[in-house]
């Protein structure tokens, strides 16, 4: 199970090196908010760590989605991220199928993130587990969740460990790894490590609990720490 952490800023990432893949996003842009190219290229100019980028929550766009995702995967990002922020399993086959085409003809050795969200219901969205088989079907290498609404509610408190269990086994039936992300906490890390997958995603819970405040580089080596 691989840390992966996303500041905001170069000097924010220079508080998350000790993570094993560093995530640039734009936390005031949204759940997965894109970040500039620029500092993409920049933060992938301090580290030999994997570097992710968000390119944003996104309603049903295939294009523009399309074009995102070749633009972060050109400004140097290994890992390209998603959300699905719609509903409808063509439309989401769609543009799942565009993002990977996209960075897969030119990059095919980076990855792509799909992401659908668990508090799906309230946002009317597609479900994860809808997500999953398409995004296999489409060449993608992770399926992952987060949480859309950030208003305290974490991935526990829409998903169970035995769903979170059951999603990640389908995904590794499917070919594709698991990325768990929503609001964790420092306890929710033993649940985690059982549940075992192949990354989580986590801001608010090394910034002392808010997303919207700076990553301290010592939360983010104490839960190096703990998942090890």
């Amino acid at each position: 199970m691989e840390l992966l952490v996303s500041p905001s800023s170069v000097e924010e990432a220079r508080n998350a090196l000790a993570a094993d893949i560093i995530d640039v996003k734009k936390p005031s842009e949204g759940s997965l908010g894109a970040n500039y190219p620029w500092v993409i290229r920049e933060i992938k100019s301090i580290t030999h760590k994997p570097v992710s980028a968000a390119i944003g929550d996104f309603s049903y766009l295939p294009g523009g989605a399309a074009l995102a995702a070749l633009g972060a995967a050109t400004a140097g990002a290994d890992y390209i991220k998603i959300g699905l922020k719609f509903s409808g399993a063509a439309e989401a086959h769609d543009l799942i199928n565009g993002v990977v085409r996209a960075v897969k003809e030119d990059f095919p050795e980076k990855y792509v993130v799909i992401a659908a969200y668990a508090d799906y219901a309230r946002l009317n969205t597609i479900s994860p587990e809808e997500m999953a088989p398409l995004a296999a079907q489409a060449g993608a290498d992770i399926a992952m969740i987060d949480t859309g609404i950030k208003d305290g509610k974490s991935l526990f408190d829409y998903y169970s460990e035995e769903d979170l269990q059951a999603f990640t086994d389908a995904n590794r039936a499917l070919g594709l790894k698991t990325a768990l992300a929503g609001s964790l906490r420092f306890e929710d890390l033993e649940a985690l490590k059982r549940i075992d997958p192949d990354i989580i995603g986590v801001r608010g819970m090394v910034c002392g609990g808010d997303r919207s405040a700076v990553v301290v580089k010592e939360l983010v080596e104490e839960a190096m720490q703990l998942i090890r």
